[in-house]
């Protein structure tokens, strides 16, 4: 094995803070993980690693070799990226990240075609609704439902994602329409828990000013497709983004409540990426064929 090798192995196992999880991700054993680092330490003259029966750490002078070169494989990554470019073969691993129930109910045909269309493109999806961490975890990119804040992430706008306050024929007809915010108090409201929020509803009014009701109810879940569940089969009242209930609302069997008011603070669905000195052309390509798809979108056509 060569230095730049490696190094690689080196990187590895930092980045694992394991002998057996560098091996299992570079698939090879640790025996040989152990043995390339200790070639690695030879040819420096000097201790990258501390080394227990527990775990694996860096020494000072690792850590300050470790930053350094990890830098300088990732530059290595991108000119052979950029060769691969001048070829017009976009290739190479991508891993990204969606929510899952936005994902199956308007991306996977779109995932498909893409593997489909750039076969040496080499996929990894995630379908999690969890945020998840995307330097850490190491994805490329990551879809995201929300407002977009201050980040030193790359955030690209690629539809609109509207949260709709509605509830079944049935359960206006037996509880009453709401008129205005403050009603939705005296009614049963389903509450999403995958968050850490309150269960209330800020609201915007027709003249832009911002209003908060809070809700109470006997149905809660930590599942979307749950509450919409619910919804339709009369249980309450749902707040939910509008990919759940798109549908349903087109097809008479949700009717939206208060349509004057907007939750606020307005959503949109975002590709976010980590800046780098150079996007891969399978990135761009991929975002852009996400973006074509959410054109399409039903409360977007």
């Amino acid at each position: 094995m060569d230095h730049i090798s490696r190094i690689g192995v080196f990187i590895a196992v930092v980045k694992a803070e394991s002998f057996a999880g560098a091996a299992r991700a570079l698939g090879i054993t640790s025996s040989a993980v152990s043995k390339q680092v200790q070639n690695l330490e030879q040819d420096l003259q000097v201790k990258l690693l501390n080394r227990t029966t527990r775990n694996v750490s860096v020494t000072e002078k690792g850590a300050v070799y470790y930053e350094r070169v990890a830098r300088a494989l990732e530059d290595l990554q991108e000119a052979q990226e950029q060769i691969y470019e001048l070829k017009s073969r976009p290739r190479g691993p991508l891993k990204v990240s969606f929510p899952q129930s936005l994902g199956i109910k308007y991306f996977r045909e779109t995932i498909a075609s893409f593997a489909a269309k750039y076969p040496e493109v080499e996929l990894d999806v995630s379908l999690d609704e969890r945020f998840v961490d995307i330097v850490n975890e190491g994805f490329d990119l990551a879809v995201r439902i929300g407002a977009l804040k201050d980040t030193s992430l790359i955030a690209r706008r690629m539809a609109s994602c509207p949260f709709v306050v509605c509830a079944s024929a049935n359960y206006l007809e037996t509880h009453g329409t709401p008129e205005e915010p403050g009603d939705l108090a005296h009614h049963n409201m389903l509450a999403f828990t995958g968050n850490t929020g309150l269960h209330d509803w800020r609201y915007q009014d027709a003249t832009g000013q911002i209003g908060q009701v809070s809700l109470r109810g006997n149905f809660k879940a930590d599942s979307g497709d749950i509450l919409c569940s619910a919804a339709l089969q009369g249980v309450g009242i749902a707040i939910l983004p509008v990919f759940y209930v798109a549908e349903h609302l087109k097809n008479q069997a949700l009717h939206a409540v208060l349509p004057d008011y907007a939750t606020s603070p307005k959503r949109d669905i975002y590709a976010v990426f980590q800046p780098n000195r150079f996007q891969s052309t399978r990135q761009r390509l991929f975002v852009d064929h996400l973006v074509s798809t959410c054109k399409r979108l039903p409360w977007e056509s």
